[in-house]
């Protein structure tokens, strides 16, 4: 009847996420916060991954108490651990594995930057060498590939017979096989640019979000044979801790608003959210939800990056 057809593509039935379980490396701040709360918000149960467990208890206590104060049924829970060790992918899959039978999706969401140069005055070898070479510390680069990049093929394997248990146990527990299991890389505009300028002037991040770009369909291949997905994310600017260093309050919101000092041209730009304020030249929590919201509950997408970066990639040189 056209009454079923109307509900079954009804906002509110196509992102009903109760019985849903999702795992978020760096889930308690910046682009994984986005990501958690969007969740919990339309009903689903997070588990918060994070450096230090004072912080993800914060964190999940506030939007905990907002989600049962508002009737929203989903909740966050917090646990440390350090997602660059094979070991720690290990232990955090096998503790997850005690608080539910399954997990629907896993969000490789954990991100650092560091070894940033300032561009070379002088057209010469010692120059560019002094620029890009002599300062950065092989730890820090190590550092940030293991992060962002080595991290989540721990993780993707640690996990995946929580997220094979999703096809057998989650369908019955949700009425019916309405999502499908899936990973989820966050990797960034950065994986795609040939200008340092978007990625913060720093080459172990540019290294580590081409890897994790590029991993995202390998993976997608090799996984086919157990029906578990795997896409990708590839954020522009977004206000976090990351881009904007102190500008995050209580809640893991942005008050940053010296956009000037970014360094790049964002040609999508957010209306003012008051009268005065200049246009806003980075992605919102909306965006990002959305995009969360739209790949969880898609069966018809598998290896591919979704591109969220308000059109920098238009005016900066990239393979994307």
């Amino acid at each position: 009847m056209a009454e079923t057809i109307l509900n079954e593509v009804n906002v509110a039935n196509m992102f009903d996420l109760r019985g849903v379980v999702a795992v978020v490396t760096g889930g308690g701040s910046g682009i994984g916060l986005m990501m958690s709360t969007t969740l919990i918000s339309n009903g689903a149960t997070v588990y918060a991954i994070g450096p230090v467990q004072a912080d993800l208890d914060r964190i999940s206590k506030t939007y905990n108490e907002a989600a049962e104060k508002t009737g929203k049924l989903g909740r966050m829970y917090g646990i440390e651990g350090d997602i660059r060790k094979k070991s720690e992918a290990k232990r955090l899959a096998a503790e997850i594995s005690k608080r539910t039978p399954y997990v629907t999706v896993l969000f490789n969401n954990a991100g650092i930057i560091a070894g940033a140069f300032e561009r070379p005055t002088q057209t010469s070898a010692e120059a560019f060498q002094a620029a890009y070479f002599n300062d950065l510390e092989e730890e820090q680069f190590d550092n940030v590939m293991h992060t962002n990049a080595t991290g989540p093929y721990w993780m993707t394997f640690a996990f995946l017979p929580l997220l094979e248990k999703w096809k057998e146990l989650g369908f019955t527990a949700t009425g019916g096989k309405k999502f499908v299991p899936q990973v989820v890389m966050t990797s960034s505009m950065n994986g795609w640019t040939k200008d340092p300028a978007t990625a913060g002037f720093s080459f172990p991040y540019l290294y580590s979000k081409s890897a994790i770009g590029h991993a995202t369909s390998t993976l997608a291949h090799e996984l086919l044979p157990l029906g578990v997905r795997v896409n990708g994310i590839a954020p522009g600017v977004f206000l976090t801790e990351m881009s904007a260093p102190g500008s995050t309050d209580s809640l893991g919101q942005s008050h940053f608003k010296a956009y000037e000092t970014l360094g790049l041209k964002v040609p999508c730009t957010q209306p003012p959210t008051t009268d005065g304020e200049r246009p806003v030249p980075a992605g919102s929590k909306t965006d990002m939800g959305a995009l969360v919201l739209f790949l969880v509950s898609n069966w018809f997408v598998n290896g591919e990056t979704v591109l969220i970066d308000g059109g920098t990639l238009l005016v900066h040189p990239s393979s994307f």
